[in-house]
């Protein structure tokens, strides 16, 4: 999950900064599933990341727990330089099994 600085392209376009939740899976990146908030910096909650990763099929796997990371955003943007947050989680699909 990261929040997108500029607004994104994919799945949709946005006009302004959002979060977007990505399910890693194997392959290409433009084949993972991809949930995104409507425009905003506010941090999706727990309960509003739960429901995201459900309507991909997924949920945090047991005993897991979401993991932060801060870094500045690239220096090409035409903004001033951002911290950019980026967190993750183990996670399983919604029917069992391991992710």
């Amino acid at each position: 999950m990261s929040l997108r600085c500029c607004g994104t392209t994919a799945p949709a376009r946005t006009a302004g900064p959002c979060w977007q939740l990505f399910v890693v899976v194997p392959g290409l990146v433009s084949k993972w599933p991809v949930f995104t908030w409507s425009t905003s910096v506010e941090i999706p909650s727990i309960e509003q990341r739960a429901e995201a990763l459900a309507s991909l099929g997924y949920v945090v796997a047991d005993g897991a727990e979401w993991e932060w990371t801060e870094d500045t955003g690239p220096e090409y943007h035409p903004h001033p330089v951002r911290v950019a947050v980026t967190a993750a989680a183990q996670i399983r699909p919604l029917g069992g099994g391991a992710s």
